[in-house]
C-alpha cells in the first residue's frame, strides 16, 4: 500500500510541482479562489499533467490538519528513497556540509531548519527516526519548498551514522552554550556535520560523545539561547563564509 502525505501552501506546492510533479497524486484547489496566483498554479499543474480537484475550504482544512493552506493542498506519494545517505555523499563534489538534528520535536523548527539548510547549500539533513517530529505537512509548509529540495534522512541509529560520517573524514561538530570554544574562533575543517540538539534538552549524551568537539555561539545580550533554526543558520553560514574566503585565496 502506497503511503502518502500532504503539502500545502502556494510556495511549497509550486516548488513540488516544479521539482517532483510525478509524486503528486492529486492537487486540491479552493473553489473560492480565482486570483492570479491560483491561475498560475493551476496552469503549472496542467503543464505537469497533475490532476486537480476543486475543494471547499472545509475539505482543504481537513486535509491540511487545519494549517494555513492558502487554498491549495497537494497529496503526494511517499515513495521509498532510490538513494541513501551514502549515495548522496558519494555524489558530492568538494567537502560535504551536513546538518544533524538530534530530536527536534516542533515541526515548525524542523521546517525552518530545512529552509536554512537549503539556503546554505547543505548536502543532506540527518535526524533520528525515533523521538523526533518527522517530515509532516506542517514542517513541509514552513520549509517553503525546501522539504522537496534538501535530502532528508531519518536514521534508525544516529550514533552509528555519526561514526560512519567520521569514516568519511567528516568532522562532527556539536553546538552547546557551555562549550569552551567560540564558533568564530574555533578551527574546524570544511567537511563538517553540524549537530544541533532538541529545543529543550539539547543533544543526547551519546550524540555529544560522538562529536569531535563542541562550539558555542557567542551571545552579547541577556538571551541565553537561540531557536534551533536560528542557531543552524549561524553555524551553517559560518561554514559557507569560510569556504568562500578559501576560494578567494586560490
Amino acid at each position: 500500500m502506497t503511503q502518502s502525505r500532504v503539502v500545502f501552501g502556494f510556495h511549497a506546492v509550486t516548488v513540488l510541482l516544479r521539482q517532483r510533479p510525478e509524486a503528486v497524486i492529486e492537487l486540491h484547489a479552493g473553489a473560492e479562489r480565482s486570483d492570479g496566483r491560483m491561475r498560475d498554479l493551476l496552469k503549472l499543474a496542467e503543464q505537469k499533467g497533475v490532476r486537480v480537484m476543486t475543494a471547499t475550504n472545509e475539505r482543504l482544512a481537513g486535509l491540511a490538519g487545519h494549517g494555513r493552506h492558502q487554498g491549495v493542498v497537494a497529496q503526494i506519494a511517499e515513495t521509498k528513497k532510490s538513494h541513501s545517505l551514502d549515495d548522496t555523499l558519494d555524489a558530492v563534489v568538494g567537502p560535504p556540509l551536513l546538518l544533524v538534528l538530534d530530536g527536534i520535536q516542533d515541526p515548525h523548527n524542523l521546517g525552518a531548519c530545512l529552509r536554512v539548510a537549503d539556503a546554505a547549500g547543505v548536502h543532506a539533513v540527518v535526524a533520528p527516526k525515533d523521538r523526533a517530529v518527522g517530515l509532516n505537512a506542517t514542517a513541509s509548509k514552513v520549509a517553503s519548498g525546501a522539504a522537496e529540495t534538501v535530502p532528508y534522512f531519518p536514521v534508525t541509529n544516529l550514533a552509528r551514522t555519526l561514526r560512519e560520517l567520521k569514516e568519511r573524514s567528516i568532522w562532527i561538530v556539536g553546538t552547546d552554550e557551555g562549550a569552551e570554544d567560540d564558533l568564530f574562533a574555533a578551527d574546524f575543517p570544511d567537511a563538517v556535520a553540524w549537530v544541533l540538539g532538541s529545543e529543550g534538552e539539547g543533544m543526547r549524551r551519546l550524540t555529544r560523545e560522538h562529536c569531535d568537539f563542541l562550539v558555542r555561539i557567542p551571545m552579547q545580550g541577556m538571551v541565553e539561547s537561540l531557536n534551533v533554526s536560528v542557531a543552524a543558520g549561524i553555524v551553517l553560514f559560518e561554514s559557507v563564509r569560510r569556504r568562500q574566503a578559501q576560494e578567494k585565496k586560490k
